[in-house]
């Protein structure tokens, strides 16, 4: 293991999950993206310790990406993670973070500093 810390991000929107893996990748993480709940979540399954945080959109086709973090988080219970999503929204999930859209690159940067320190 090299400690690059490794993302997952869950967003149907696969022009703002590029951005988001390029914006992240700049910053020294390593990242992987997935426009699919179901996708995310055998990738998840997988590996269910490889990443330290997930970041999903809370509204996605056939889920939403609390339920989407609820399942993640029972395969690993340390699991951080972060909401996003255009909508007002309180979690009600344990270590799991809200990210308002639009956010700017640098609100991104934070809330993703912050959710890795909780």
């Amino acid at each position: 293991m090299d400690g690059t810390l490794r993302l997952l991000i869950v967003d149907d929107e696969a022009a703002l999950l590029d951005l988001l893996r390029r914006y992240l990748e700049r910053l020294g993480y390593e990242v992987e993206t997935f426009t699919g709940a179901a996708e995310a979540l055998a990738r998840f399954e997988s590996e269910p310790t490889r990443f330290a945080l997930v970041i999903s959109d809370l509204t996605l086709p056939g889920t939403t990406g609390e339920e989407l973090l609820e399942r993640m988080q029972r395969l690993n219970p340390q699991l951080r993670a972060l909401i996003s999503s255009g909508y007002p929204h309180q979690t009600r999930l344990p270590g799991v973070g809200f990210l308002q859209k639009p956010f700017l690159p640098q609100q991104l940067a934070q809330a993703v500093e912050k959710a890795l320190q909780s």
